[in-house]
């Protein structure tokens, strides 16, 4: 493992210069989750949510922030996306929905901040809009699955 590559010498913090990385394909995926009263679910099932259409926002909300992520954490680049897929299905062990978010590009610097970002605003947008009902969901387990690309090559969770 090497050291933090976005604190200098001196410990302050900068943007690590990518002018001489190579493009290549990248890739990344990470999930999360919202935990709820099952009935919450089903009224989220039902299409039964004051506020409208749940997962269907949420996977907008995630996708739109995937965009937005170098505006949000301070020493992203801005990155020219290729595709973001932001998935939400039920998992009735939770019981609530799990939220998987693929982030892709060709380009000198990973996404992996972007699938992470995608994945909890799609997480606090079910929150946001289930909360009326159910204050006690509690969103959790947000983490990289896998990161494909770069000089790092592969990394998936678990290996």
């Amino acid at each position: 493992m090497t050291g933090l590559t976005h604190i200098g010498a001196s410990g302050e913090a900068h943007m690590v210069d990518v002018g001489d990385k190579a493009e290549t394909t990248r890739s990344a995926t990470a999930e999360g989750y919202v935990r709820m009263l099952p009935e919450t679910l089903a009224l989220i099932r039902e299409g039964n949510a004051r506020k409208g259409d749940v997962i269907g926002t949420a996977r907008l909300a995630g996708i739109m922030a995937a965009k937005k992520t170098s505006d949000l954490i301070p020493l992203c680049h801005p990155l020219m996306l290729t595709k973001v897929v932001v998935d939400i299905t039920e998992d009735e062990t939770l019981p609530g929905l799990r939220v998987t978010a693929t982030a892709k590009l060709t380009g000198k610097t990973g996404v992996e901040m972007e699938a992470l970002t995608a994945a909890s605003v799609a997480c606090l947008t079910i929150y946001d809009m289930a909360k009326a009902v159910d204050r006690a969901m509690e969103i959790g387990g947000i983490r990289l699955l896998e990161k494909t690309g770069g000089k790092s090559g592969t990394y998936r969770a678990g290996d």
